[in-house]
């Protein structure tokens, strides 16, 4: 990593509430730009919570001490800069796009971080760029259907497309794989590793181990609002640290890449 580089994420001692419930608690991390990382941890864990305060949804509050709070070596920011230097695809994101727009309106719709266009100008260059978006990802022929006749995974990657369109530094994916069938699971998994080795960081929230790509190599382990593991993820994705995690015995084993657990 370029040293003159700053991370794009350093946290230390972050603690954020949500009415009185202590929802993140100390948290110190910090992520590398170029790195792919994975969260990992139960339901109710906080990694949502965590991609939320990273979007500045919610602040920290000093609580243990000193609080670094700063994203791309930056301690403050715009909030409509921050959301263009981030990608963001999130199952909430999803219910808000099932209406009638199409593909390609929901890929554009990201020029203006709206729900659909609104009578907004498209550019040459915007279209242009949905284009090329579209061509990547391959979702050409499904561009001028609407979103409520697609499939949850046809339906997903126009997301991507749409968090794409400003080459964000960092591509956030909250449970991205939530509803997917076998074959929408696989074509989901090709796609994040094409856009991993283009060269986009990726950041995976996730409660299923499947769902790291072998393009990850951190991972991130959360509960009850605390990071309890954070390493390579041939240390982590064993039997112990998962099983503690989840509170459940379980046998892990890797294949072609991929890691899964069996036994609970």
């Amino acid at each position: 990593m370029n040293a003159s580089i700053p991370p794009f994420l350093q946290f230390e001692n972050v603690t954020v509430f949500h009415g009185e419930k202590k929802v993140l608690d100390s948290l110190s991390v910090t992520l590398s730009p170029g790195e792919n990382v994975a969260i990992l941890g139960p339901n109710g864990a906080g990694k949502s919570t965590f991609i939320r305060t990273i979007m500045r949804e919610f602040y920290p509050v000093l609580d243990s001490g000193p609080v670094t709070f700063r994203i791309c070596g930056k301690d403050t920011w715009d909030v409509f800069e921050l959301r263009s230097a981030f990608g963001i695809v999130s199952n909430d994101l999803q219910y808000a796009f099932m209406r009638d727009i199409t593909g390609r309106e929901v890929i554009l719709s990201g020029f203006f971080s709206s729900i659909g266009l609104f009578n907004r100008d498209i550019t040459p260059e915007m279209s242009r760029k949905a284009d090329e978006i579209s061509a990547f990802l391959d979702i050409e022929d499904l561009g001028g259907r609407p979103m409520t006749e697609m499939s949850s995974g046809e339906s997903r990657r126009f997301l991507i497309g749409r968090a794409m369109v400003h080459d964000p530094r960092v591509l956030i994916l909250d449970e991205p794989t939530n509803s997917l069938d076998l074959q929408a699971l696989h074509t989901f998994r090709q796609t994040i590793r094409k856009i991993a080795r283009n060269g986009t960081t990726i950041v995976l929230i996730t409660h299923n181990l499947p769902d790291i790509i072998p393009e990850i190599k951190r991972v991130i382990l959360m509960k009850d609002g605390k990071i309890v593991g954070d390493g390579p993820k041939e240390e982590l994705l064993a039997d112990d640290p998962v099983g503690r995690l989840f509170d459940v015995p379980v046998h892990v084993r890797q294949e072609d890449g991929y890691y899964y657990a069996t036994g609970y």
